[in-house]
């Protein structure tokens, strides 16, 4: 993916650096080895603008409706840059397995909990598939906020948050534990950009 991925960065690049570009706040949280990256959803623009921010250092796997991947060119472009498919309202269990095998092999994996956009202002329920990942493989999540007003030819102020390890009583976790999570992730989350 290396090669692609960072093709593809630098022609896309030039376009947000000039009309949208990004600034990542908190970089030096960024942990080395594999992690889990989670933000919030509100614009389709989220995962490039999230990406342009880190950098080309930090290469992302992006965990995308399969809608975009069906796409004859576009699909083909987001294969190559390291985006993988999930089919939403069901339980995808290629995509987790996709998921896992990345982030077991030390990439950064980026999904959004909240499974779908949400309207600026509101908060969507979170979704338990981050906290299933980062529990059975072991990685760090990182909790990131992406404003929603991405105002054109001014900065995006992307926020990293502190990578942390989420704890479960047993080795797999329950339900209630991956919920409590979940919540606990999406305040993480939002609390980010009230800081910010």
């Amino acid at each position: 993916m290396r090669t692609a991925y960072a093709i593809i960065w630098t022609i896309v690049w030039p376009f947000f650096s000039l009309f949208h570009p990004c600034r990542c706040i908190g970089r030096e949280r960024i942990p080395e080895g594999g992690a889990l990256f989670c933000a919030n959803h509100t614009r389709l623009s989220d995962p490039v603008c999230l990406v342009m921010a880190v950098g080309r250092k930090h290469q992302m796997r992006v965990m995308a409706k399969a809608e975009f991947m069906r796409a004859p060119i576009l699909g083909f472009l987001l294969k190559k840059a390291g985006v993988f498919a999930v089919e939403r309202g069901k339980s995808d269990v290629g995509a987790i397995k996709t998921a896992i095998k990345f982030l077991k092999s030390g990439e950064n994996v980026l999904l959004f909990p909240e499974g779908t956009r949400v309207r600026d202002g509101e908060e969507g329920e979170a979704k338990t598939g981050a906290a299933m990942l980062a529990v059975r493989t072991g990685v760090p999540i990182v909790p990131v906020y992406i404003p929603a007003r991405k105002p054109w030819f001014r900065y995006t102020d992307v926020v990293i948050g502190e990578p942390y390890y989420p704890q479960v009583e047993g080795r797999k976790g329950t339900a209630e534990e991956y919920k409590a999570i979940a919540e606990d992730l999406m305040e993480r989350i939002y609390a980010l950009g009230k800081a910010a």
